[in-house]
């Protein structure tokens, strides 16, 4: 049996996680033209980073394996702290690329 208390705290949380995954969705992706993306060296296809800039860059090197992702495995596009708001594509690459361990 479910009491009032425990309902409400259910519905509480549940509203929470509805309404921030409604957030989530509803970011903008970043754009390739944006100040902080340009310093970034931020492109949404890592094969098409400047490799004469940024010499160290990959084609293994995507957002997805970045430890700065925080989107899920599996997700075109996710959340990166460097651009708040925004989100960045799986598939894209910055020069602040950090393996996940």
């Amino acid at each position: 049996m479910t009491t009032r208390r425990v309902f409400i705290l259910q519905s509480v949380v549940g509203t929470g996680a509805l309404a921030s995954g409604m957030a989530m969705a509803a970011a903008p992706m970043v754009a390739e033209t944006d100040a902080n993306a340009k310093g970034l060296g931020y492109v949404a296809d890592t094969t098409k980073a400047d490799g004469k800039k940024f010499p160290k860059h990959t084609n293994e090197q995507k957002c997805s394996n970045c430890a700065l992702f925080q989107g899920k495995a599996g997700d075109a596009a996710g959340p990166c702290p460097l651009f708040a708001g925004k989100q960045v594509a799986a598939g894209g690459w910055c020069s602040a690329y950090a393996k996940k361990a």
